[in-house]
Order: C-alpha cells, then structure tokens, then sequence
C-alpha cells in the first residue's frame, strides 16, 4: 500500500471543474448477495459492511488499499430500494449496513482516515456520488478500550444530529449548533458547492486515478507500494466534502526511513492507531483541529504503528542525507512576533551558488566592459574581476567599496538586517595604465569652493541655483554665494555650462592643490625623507641579514617614487645604524668618504649633523655606496646581542624635525629591546597565559610608552615601517604600536635564513620602497543629513571624534568607516559620502583629494542583501575583531560572542527572506 501524498489544496470553487468524471453516477447497493469488496472478494456473511467517513481532506491514519475510495458523506444514509440512475453498473462497489459494534470495525474507519492536505484520490467514472455533507460537532472523543466498538462523545457535547446513527463518527467538523441535513435519495441532479471554501483547486477529472497515481510532493520520496487485497468493507473513496475548520495543506515531507506500514488486519484490539507525527506538521488527534491537545481521558498514548501486518514492506529507501536546516537556528527578532506570524522558512543548499562559479561569471560577464560609475547606488564588480572603470561622477570602486549599496532608511531596519552599513576608503590606490589619474585642479589662492556651513567641497551633487550666483550643499542643505572668479551661467536644465570642464563638477574623484592654509605653520612643506636605520647587532650579523640589506640598498635607491613624469625622485635619504648605541652618517656629495657619529646617549637623543645627513640620491650615490660597502664590514666581528628600539624612532623623528620635512623610517630590527634606554621592554612570553582570560594582554601593548611616542611622530610626520627578524620571544604587539598608528607596516620573518626567506624578503622591501605615499596626511569623511560616520578602523592616530590623522598613507591602506543613523533618510534622496584627504605629495606638493559617492536607500531588506558587497562586509568584520581583541575590558569570551553573533546573527535574518 502506497503512503498518501501531500497534495495541494483542491479548489472547488468553480462548477465547470467538476464534470461527470469526476463526480460519478449514483449508485445504491444491492439489495440482496453478499456485499463485495473493492477488490471483488466477498464479505462473510453476518459481517456488517460500512463506507469509509467522507471528511474532505481530513483523513486520521494511513488508508489501507491502494485502489480509489469513494468516500459517501455519513449524512447520506443508504435507501433501501433505490434504483441506480446510469445504465452502466460497476463490477466493484459496496454496500453499506449497520454502524460499526466492535473495535476492529471502528479501527478500520480510522486507519482510512487522514489529516492533512486536500485528497489527491479521484473516482473513476463508475463509482459512487454523493450530495453535500452535514454538519456535525467536533469529532474529537474518547474511546473505550473494552472492545465494544461504542463511541462515547463528550459531556459537554450534546446528542448526535439525527440524520447520524448513534456510534457512527462524525466525519465534518463544525464549532456551532450540529445542524442535520436530510438524507438524500437518488441522485442529485447538480452538486451544490457554493460553501466550499475558496482558493482551493479542482482535481483532475481523469478517470481511473487514485491516490498512489499522484506524484509526490516536492522533496517528498514515495515509499514502495503495499501490495495485497483491500480489507472487506472499504469503499472507494467520493468527492472531496467541505470542512469549515480546514486544515490548512502543511509543507513538504522529507522522505521517510524504514518499512512502510501495513494495511490494518482483522481481529486487532485496543484504541484506534495514531501514527507519529512527521516533520512540519502539528501533533493532532483523531478528530481534532486547532491547536494540540495532551492525551484525552480513557484514550491511550500515541500508537506507534503496526509492525509489518498484512504483506511484507519492501526495501526502505535510502535515507537522504543530511543537510542544514535553516529553521532550527534561532532568529533575534522572531520571539517578538505575535504566533500566528512566526514563518517558516527554508534554503535549499543546493540552491546557494559556488563561490567559484560566482567569481567566473562576474568575470565573464562584467569584465569585458567598462563599469560607468554615472548610476547612483550601482553594485561594482567583484574585487576578483578585471574590469576598467569609466568615471562619471561617483569615485571608482578602487576608490571606495560599501558593504551595502543600498542603504536602509530607518536606524531600526538597519539593526534588523544586522548588515554593518561601512565603506573601505582606499585614498591613494593605484589605477590601471588604462584609467586616468586624478585630476589636479588650481584654484590659485582662493583655493577649493567650499560649503560655508559644512565645509564640503565642490562636487557633482551641489545644486546651483538663482542662475548660478548659489549653490546648495547636497550634505547639509545650506546655500553658499559662488565666488565671482567661479562664477558660470546655467543651461536650460539648470546645470553649468562649463560642466564637463570642471572635473568637480562632473567626476567623482579629483584633486585640488592646496593653499598655504592649508600647510602646516603656514609654510609649503619640502620633498619628504626616507630613513634606513640598520640592526647590526651580533644577531643579524651572523644571519647574513645585514650584508643582504646593504646589497639591495645599492640598486633599490633608484627606483623610490616620483611624482608624474619626473625624471628623478624628490626624496632624500639617509643612512643610520645601531646596537646599544646609534651610529649616523655623513654622506655629502663634496665628501670622498662617508664619515660615522656615535652617540651612546640614549637617554636623550640628539642629531649630531644636519648638512649631509639627508642627501639625493644621485647627487651622493658614490659616497653612500661606499657606506653600504663599508657597513658589513666594520661590524663583521661584533659580539653586541643587546639592541635599543625607541631611542631609534626618536632619532629618525628628530632628524626628521630638523629637516623640516615629513619622511618615513625604515627600521630593521631583530631581538627585543633589553638594553638600558627609553622603551626597554621585558619578556612576557608565558604559555600559562594560553587559553585562558589574560591571554588578551599577551596582545595588548605592555607601556603606554609607545603610544605616547607614536603621538608625536604624527605630529611630525614621521611614518615608521617596521622589519622584525626574531630569533626568539619578540614583544610584536608593543614595537608594532608605532607603525600601527603612523600609517605604516609591519614585517615579520621568524628563524630568518637567508637561503630560505631572501627572495620574500627583498620582494616586500622593494614593494615598500616604490609605492607611492602621501605624508603628514589628514581625512575627514563627511555624509549627508541622516547617517554619520561613527567608528574608524585601520593604521592611523585620531586626536578628536572626526579627523583621521596618518604620518604616512601609502597606496596600500585603506581605512574601514563604519555609518550609523541619526535621522530617517529618503529614498529618493538618497545618501552621499565624501571622503576628502590633505597629505603632501612625493613631490612636496600639499593637495586634497576627493572622493565622493552616491547611494541608494531602500524600505525593503531583500533591496538591502540584493545590493550587499561581501568582500567589504568581510573586510569590515575582520578589522572589528582586531579592534575587540586590543580592547582591554572585554573578555575573550565576549569578543569570541561579538564576532560569531555579528555573522550569526546576519546569516538568521537572511535566512528569514
């Protein structure tokens, strides 16, 4: 016998659906034989033959033939001797007598019973129809476990309608009076169903299909069929009767495990089966609607089922394997909605797309054409495609990338969809030799038009306005004069007509050159300075490190950057090297050769030279490729194992102040900085800290030392890059404090072996050398009335709530700015980032550089993930963990929360689309 399937709510709300297929003549039973079953076999005699209870698509338990039933409404009694009205008589049909006396029989009424569905059995042209149902009450009971077949009803309830004899179950449900129709004689010349109820879809009117012939719901796999004869007394099941507490049609089932169950067989005692419940669907009794109900008096617990009567089960079908179910993970806001609102969905995984197919069809697909940035809120290419970017008036994905491009319009909806609203800033990065760089505009001594009230600059989204003598801010709304030297006349659509030759005006990323207001003590500043400064203690002597350094220093001096089409660099370098002591060189032009100064006071560091410390290139390469000749040499049998580390920061940012310049350091350096001096550091390195609460100090800074010298070579100028070589415990979280607040890098090569780690080693080194930076920078980033940027992450120092400031800023960093609301934003407005950077060119030059970008705002989450970057998202919670772990009043179990409850809990909502 074949399970039955979970079909779709049948309509029956239009009567050209029900043709005479589906409903059938109207037969009556013969009046003399013995009754035959559906297969044909007969029925002992003394036997007393009953229809299987016509509930709609009610039905308790599993039927017990695979054959079509005609289900007969229990309001329609049988008529003795009335005639069949169609000529044609069917080789099966059934006759109907008494209402069961005995347990078995009423066990066979409830094994062909179901809950669930609409019935997916429909008659053949030959069986049985019958009229409209009756009303009866709820058919909800208990049953006696003496065997005697009674059916008690409630007490509360009262006496069974007429038209119903007593000890037959009721087979419609009903929740007012019991109302009895009268029974119906001969056939119905049409079939009232105007109270069905609505949206429910007519079943096909083929003859000859049954309940097994249906395919099975989606995801559902159909156990074998049962196969044996029909038990006496079945009949073939009728047209589907209304029900007015319908039970809704549940969703699919997974594919069930083991033996199907068999048909009912004669003689079994004890209370009706209940089979167990199966998955997404409510624990209901026999007769009951609504919500559960605990076990009811005088009726026993859930049957487990028959085990293997009648013929044997075939094989159980293989089980399905095992997948994550999206509605066992909790949702945050899903306890808040009322019950009758809790959905229930589900992701198939076989639906989510493969990474790797994702990134190829991006490729495909996007990058054989140029992105145009003209279209505000405009998802990007992935960062793993090759494309080429057309500028019209929003910055470049290199530029800046937004974990959403669809913003929310309200702070609620955003801590709903639990997606960080952030952009990853990249001022300075590099653009394809197809893509033109910024351009760079001159506003003389007036400098950048400005905002009177905000202080934004001029770009594509201000609007001008009374003939182009104003503007509004597009940030804050306020209406600034247009200088006259600026002034332009509007075309017929209100835009300037030199529009497209201002790149403010039609471009989203652009330059201006800075006034001298713009300049640190109102002074253009000078071309910027690198400084190599040299661990040539025992350590790196004998690893070979400091020879290697010396050798690359030779050639990689020629390839610093410049600025455009020069044809030489503008920086200066310079050359110091250390133990316990500092040794600086003088490396002028005029000089045959280098000459060296000690200074063993560490305590207070000083320069001891100015001219010919910092020197160009070309103009002292003789000398100091002498220098770097000579160092390997002079140091070569040193027996120093103790290094200082501080005291060589202050030296490079002195001589840095003394120069009157920005620059960066280059610091190699090796053991841990145990030597009396400034910033001595001790050994921390204790594995019983592991795995437990303190294990966060281990990553926090162990002085505030290195925090307060940091602070001033931000002041200064003065970005440190930091190469560690340990051969052993080497304190990385306090010595990368400095480069980590001055913009600048960390590189660290344990166990150095030059056989093993040159080739990394000179890569990084030449990388850091060229790239381009920008020094002595400051950024600002400013939004549009309704969010804020609150929260900055990366390599910088802030001294206020606003301003990033960075001693260096090369074309490799990046800053994560996290944006929360402060008031509701409008869709068609929108919201507009501005991100404007002051720093000092290779060159010397001081220039501000802007990127601006328009997004888009939406009321809807599925708008929200449609448009989310998951590159940025990663990005971004990657850099919020770094910044819980450095926090020193969080736990390691908070922070371990704060990060799996950000993923986690953005997953759950998703899931819930």
């Amino acid at each position: 016998m074949g399970f039955p399937s979970k079909g779709s709510p049948v309509s029956l709300d239009s009567d050209a659906s029900f043709t005479p297929n589906f409903i059938g003549s109207l037969r009556a039973p013969t009046t003399s034989g013995a009754p035959a079953s559906a297969s044909g076999t007969l029925v002992p005699p003394g036997q007393p033959a009953y229809s299987q209870f016509g509930q709609g698509d009610v039905r308790n338990g599993i039927p017990a033939s695979t054959a079509p039933l005609q289900r007969p409404p229990a309001s329609q009694q049988f008529m003795p001797g009335t005639t069949p009205t169609s000529a044609t008589q069917s080789a099966t049909f059934q006759s109907f007598g008494p209402p069961p006396t005995s347990t078995q029989q009423l066990t066979n009424h409830m094994a062909g019973m179901h809950i669930g569905g609409a019935s997916t059995s429909v008659p053949s042209p030959g069986v049985l129809g019958y009229g409209p149902p009756t009303s009866v009450p709820p058919a909800s009971g208990s049953f006696t476990s003496s065997g005697s077949g009674q059916y008690v009803p409630y007490s509360n309830q009262g006496p069974p309608p007429p038209a119903v004899p007593h000890g037959l179950p009721p087979t419609t449900l009903s929740q007012g009076v019991p109302m009895a129709q009268p029974a119906i004689s001969g056939p119905p010349s049409a079939l009232n169903l105007s109270h069905q109820a609505p949206g429910f879809a007519p079943p096909p009117s083929s003859s000859g299909v049954g309940a097994s012939n249906y395919p099975p719901a989606a995801g559902v796999s159909r156990p074998p069929p049962m196969q044996g004869s029909s038990l006496p007394g079945q009949a073939a099941t009728g047209p589907l009767t209304s029900q007015p507490n319908h039970v809704t049609s549940p969703p699919p089932q997974p594919a069930m495990t083991g033996p199907p169950l068999g048909p009912p067989m004669a003689g079994l005692q004890g209370p009706p089966p209940s089979h167990p419940s199966q998955p997404g669907y409510a624990l209901q009794q026999n007769g009951s609607f609504g919500q559960n109900r605990g076990t009811q008096p005088n009726y026993g617990p859930a049957y487990p089922g028959p085990a293997n009567y009648g013929s044997q089960p075939g094989p159980p079908p293989p089980p399905p394997p095992k997948r994550l179910d999206p509605d066992s993970i909790p949702s945050p806001q899903l306890n808040e909605l009322p019950p009758q609102q809790k959905p229930r969905h589900r992701i198939d995984p076989d639906a989510i797309p493969s990474p790797i197919q994702v990134i190829e069809d991006d490729r495909n697909n996007r990058g054989s054409e140029p992105f145009i940035t003209g279209v505000r809120g405009q998802v990007p290419p992935l960062v793993t495609t090759n494309f080429l970017v057309k500028d019209q008036g929003n910055a470049s994905p290199r530029y800046i990338r937004c974990t959403s491009y669809n913003i929310p319009c309200t702070s609620d909806m955003a801590k709903q969809s639990q997606v960080p609203l952030a952009a990853v800033i990249k001022p300075l990065a590099v653009l394809p030799a197809e893509e033109a760089p910024p351009y760079l505009v001159d506003h003389g001594e007036s400098g950048p038009i400005r905002c009177n009230r905000c202080k934004a600059y001029m770009c594509p989204f201000m609007q001008f306005i009374e003939g182009g003598r104003r503007f509004q801010c597009c940030f804050c709304s306020c209406v600034t004069e247009v200088p006259s030297q600026y002034f332009q006349h509007l075309d017929h659509t209100g835009r300037r007509v030199d529009y497209y030759d201002r790149p403010e005006l039609s471009l989203g990323s652009y330059e201006f050159l800075a006034t001298v207001d713009y300049c640190k003590n109102n002074k253009y500043p000078n071309p910027p300075a690198y400084i190599f400064m040299i661990d040539v203690s025992y350590n790196a002597i004998r690893s070979g490190l400091v020879r290697l350094i010396c050798e690359e220093l030779k050639t990689l001096l020629d390839y610093l950057p410049r600025e455009g089409n020069m044809e030489e660099s503008a920086i200066r370098v310079g050359f110091v090297t250390y133990n316990k002591v500092l040794h600086f060189y003088n490396v002028k032009s005029s000089l045959g050769q280098p000459q060296m100064m000690v200074v063993s006071d560490v305590a207070d560091m000083f320069v001891p030279l100015l001219d010919g410390f910092l020197v160009n290139v070309n103009e002292s390469r003789t000398v100091f490729t002498s220098l770097l000749d000579q160092i390997p040499e002079m140091f070569a049998d040193t027996r120093e194992t103790e290094t200082v580390f501080a005291p060589v920061i202050q030296a490079g940012m002195e001589a840095l102040k003394a120069a009157e310049c920005a620059g960066k350091l280059f610091i190699f350096h090796t053991s841990l900085p145990i030597a009396e001096a400034p910033g001595k550091l001790k050994n921390r390195d204790d594995k019983k800290l592991i795995n437990t609460d303190k294990e966060k100090t281990l990553f926090q800074p162990q002085t505030n030392f290195y925090n307060n010298l940091a602070k001033e070579c931000v002041a200064q100028g003065c970005c440190v890059d930091l190469f560690l070589f340990p051969n052993q415990y080497l304190d990385v979280a306090t010595l990368g404090v400095v480069p980590h607040q001055t913009g600048g890098s960390l590189y660290k090569y344990t166990f150095f072996q030059v056989e093993t780690d040159q080739e990394r080693f000179l890569n990084d080194l030449r990388r850091d050398v060229q790239k381009e930076v920008g020094f002595d920078a400051v950024m600002r980033v400013r939004t549009s009335t309704g969010i804020r940027a609150t929260d900055f992450f990366g390599a910088f120092y802030m001294s206020n709530t606003t301003d990033v400031e960075l001693a260096g800023l090369d074309c490799d960093k990046t800053i994560t700015v996290e944006f929360k609301h402060d008031d509701k934003l409008s869709e068609e407005s929108g919201a507009l980032l501005q991100c404007a950077i002051l720093y000092t060119s290779c060159a010397g030059q001081r220039r501000l550089r802007i990127h601006n970008l328009s997004l888009n705002c939406c009321t809807q989450l599925a708008d929200l993930y449609r448009n989310c970057e998951t590159d940025t998202l990663i990005n971004f919670l990657a850099k919020f963990g770094k910044g819980l772990t450095c926090n020193s009043f969080l736990e390691k179990t908070t922070i371990h929360k704060k990060l799996w409850e950000g993923t986690f809990f953005l997953y759950c909502e998703y899931s819930l689309m």
